[in-house]
């Protein structure tokens, strides 16, 4: 069964929360290579990704005694995430380490994806699909110097492809502030990249 089916969701909630250790693994290997990929595309380092992505599961295991079910599972996993995530830029910036973006980095994301049947669709918008290494670097990179709340939303929607409605869920705003916002980051995505490289993008 698919890890969005709610039957999944309901059926492994309630065997999580008698703590059982199957059920745990399953979890994990339904979840980690989703949630790693955010929170690399977040962060900008694969170690602090693969980090990151432990603690979540941690996190998941702590506290599933509170999911009530009002989401599906998956969505509370990525709220989980996101919000770990947003800690950890913070706790970074206040030690003056921002995040670098390391084009091996990038090939070990792409790698893992593969290695773990992750695909993120095969309609990518223009601006967060440039072709190139070089464009693909400059993408990473002004991702990560716009505000998390903005980033936030363009990797939520642009590159996990999901729905407004979930996208809400999960940032906690409605969808139409999802979408202005997110149009408002693209913009600004898309004249940091042009300004890098030096020339137009799509």
């Amino acid at each position: 069964m698919h890890p969005s089916d709610p039957e999944f969701d309901a059926r492994f909630v309630e065997r999580l929360q008698r703590r059982d250790e199957h059920a745990f693994s399953s979890l994990v290997v339904a979840y980690e290579g989703r949630i790693f990929q955010l929170v690399w595309r977040m962060l900008g380092s694969k170690e602090e990704a693969e980090d990151l992505t432990q603690e979540v599961f941690v996190q998941v295991f702590r506290s599933i005694h509170t999911f009530r079910g009002e989401s599906k599972l998956g969505t509370w996993l990525y709220r989980i995430a996101v919000n770990l995530a947003k800690n950890r830029t913070l706790y970074l910036a206040r030690r003056h380490q921002r995040s670098q973006v390391d084009l091996v980095d990038a090939e070990s994301v792409d790698a893992h994806e593969r290695a773990q049947g992750i695909t993120t669709g095969e309609t990518r918008r223009p601006d967060l699909d440039l072709v190139g290494s070089r464009a693909e670097r400059a993408v990473l990179e002004c991702l990560l110097e716009l505000d998390a709340e903005y980033r936030e939303l363009l990797v939520l929607r642009d590159v996990e492809c999901l729905s407004y409605d979930e996208v809400g869920a999960i940032t906690g705003l409605l969808p139409g502030t999802v979408k202005s916002r997110l149009h408002r980051a693209r913009s600004l995505l898309k004249e940091a990249v042009e300004a890098r490289l030096g020339e137009k993008v799509p």
